[in-house]
C-alpha cells in the first residue's frame, strides 16, 4: 500500500523524498520532506517555474523544463499526489471498480480499461468492493477525494432505492469536481445524472441463448443463477430474455426450474445438485455465467448425466477457456475488452456521445444438441 502525506506549500503542488535512515549522531530522521522550494534550488528556477513543470499548464523553455526534471530525477523527488489533489489537479488516474478480481470476465474488463488508460497517459488504480454496495459507496468516495478523472464500475448494480440515491449523488459530486462517473456493463441512473454508460445488450444475448435451446426442441429449460425477483440488474436482465424466449416460443416456462445462485463456479455445483436432488425433468441447463456453468457440468457427471448427450449445456460471458471445456461450451460472447476501453475512452473524452451498447452474440460449440427424449 502506498502512503502519502500532505505537505505545506503555497507555491505549488509539494513534492516528498524517500532517503536512507540516518545514523543516531546524525539526529536519527528516518524520513525528509521538501518542498518544490528545493527543487528550484537545485535547477536555477524559481519555484513557480517548478510549479508550472509538473503541472503543465504553462509554457515553459524546453532548456528550463529538462533542467528541472533532470534536478528531480537526480534527487529521486516524487510528487505528493495528495497535495496535488487539493491544489485542484488532476492525479492523472481513473479507478477501476469491481467486485472480485479473480473473476475471468472482470480481468478482461480490467484489461480493456489498463490499456485505454495507458494509451490516454493514465494510470489505473483497482478497487475490489467483494460484492458490498456500501463498500462500493464508500470506494467512489474515497476516488472522489483522490480527483480521480473517472472512475468506472463494473458488473451489474443494484436496484435498491437507498443505493441508487447515494451514487446518483456521488455521480454529480464528481461531475462538480471535474471527474466522471462511468457505468460499465450496468444501467444509467438516470436521465439527470452526469454518467458515461457502456453497456452490452445483456437481456438480448440471454433470450438468444434461450431461443437457441428451445429451437432445439428443448422445453424443459433450467436456469441457474438468476431469479425474477433479484435486485442485481445483470441477474435480473438474464432472467427476463429467458422468459421472453419462452413466451416468443409460446412455451410456457416451469418456475421450479429457475433455480438462485451466485456467479461462481461452487455455486454452479451447488444449486445443480439441488435441482437434480429435486427429481423434476430438464434437458437443458441454461447458466448464468461460464463459471456457474463450470460448476453444474461437475454436478452433472457426478449424477451419471452425460453433457450433451443426456443434458445439453449453455453459459453467458465466453470466458477464454469455454471453449477448452469438454464438450466444448456454447455461450453467449461479452465483447469485455472493448467494454473497458470505451468506458476509459468516453470518460476521458466527452465530446463522443456517453450511452453506449455493445452487441452480445451466441457462440454454438459441441455442448448443446437436441434432447434425446422429449418429455
Amino acid at each position: 500500500m502506498l502512503s502519502l502525506s500532505v505537505v505545506d506549500d503555497h507555491e505549488g503542488p509539494a513534492l516528498s523524498r524517500k532517503v536512507s535512515p540516518k545514523s543516531p549522531k546524525e539526529g536519527g530522521a528516518t524520513d525528509e520532506r521538501v518542498t518544490v522550494r528545493d527543487v528550484a534550488a537545485r535547477a536555477g528556477v524559481s519555484a513557480t517555474t517548478v510549479s508550472r513543470v509538473i503541472k503543465g499548464d504553462y509554457p515553459v523553455a524546453q532548456a528550463t523544463r529538462a533542467r528541472v526534471v533532470r534536478a528531480m530525477r537526480e534527487l529521486d523527488y516524487v510528487l505528493n499526489v495528495h497535495a496535488r489533489a487539493l491544489s485542484g489537479a488532476s492525479t492523472k488516474m481513473v479507478a477501476f471498480v469491481l467486485d472480485d478480481v479473480t473473476g475471468p470476465s472482470f480481468a478482461h474488463v480490467a484489461k480493456g480499461v489498463e490499456q485505454q488508460a495507458t494509451a490516454e497517459g493514465r494510470l489505473c488504480m483497482v478497487c475490489t468492493t467483494h460484492g458490498d454496495p456500501a463498500r462500493e459507496l464508500a470506494i467512489v468516495e474515497a476516488m472522489r477525494e483522490q480527483r480521480a478523472d473517472a472512475v468506472i464500475l463494473v458488473g451489474g448494480g443494484t436496484l435498491d432505492d437507498t443505493y441508487r440515491e447515494r451514487m446518483s449523488h456521488f455521480a454529480h459530486a464528481l461531475d462538480k469536481a471535474g471527474s466522471r462517473l462511468v457505468l460499465c456493463g450496468r444501467p444509467p441512473l438516470g436521465e439527470d445524472v452526469p454518467t458515461t454508460v457502456v453497456e452490452y445488450d445483456n437481456e438480448g444475448g440471454a433470450y438468444a441463448m434461450t431461443s437457441h435451446l428451445l429451437s432445439q426442441g428443448h422445453r424443459r429449460i433450467a436456469l441457474v443463477g438468476a431469479t425474477a425477483d433479484d435486485l442485481s440488474t445483470t441477474r435480473l436482465d438474464r432472467v427476463r430474455g429467458f422468459m421472453r424466449a419462452h413466451e416468443s416460443f409460446g412455451v410456457p416456462h416451469d418456475p421450479d426450474l429457475v433455480v438462485p445462485a451466485g456467479f461462481d463456479r461452487a455455486d454452479g455445483y451447488d444449486a445443480a445438485r439441488r435441482l437434480i436432488a429435486l427429481g423434476t425433468e430438464f434437458t437443458a441447463v441454461f447458466a448464468a455465467t461460464d463459471m456457474v456453468a463450470i460448476g453444474v457440468l461437475a454436478a452433472l457427471r457426478e449424477a451419471g448425466l452425460r453433457v450433451p448427450e443426456d443434458v445439453s449445456l449453455a453459459g453467458y460471458d465466453d470466458i477464454p477457456f469455454a471453449a477448452d471445456l469438454t464438450p466444448s461450451l456454447t455461450t453467449v460472447h461479452i465483447p469485455t475488452e472493448e467494454l473497458g476501453r470505451t468506458a476509459v475512452r468516453l470518460a476521458l473524452n466527452r465530446q463522443d456521445r456517453q450511452h453506449v451498447v455493445l452487441g452480445t452474440h451466441i457462440v454454438v460449440r459441441d455442448s448443446v444438441r437436441p434432447p434425446a427424449r422429449r418429455p
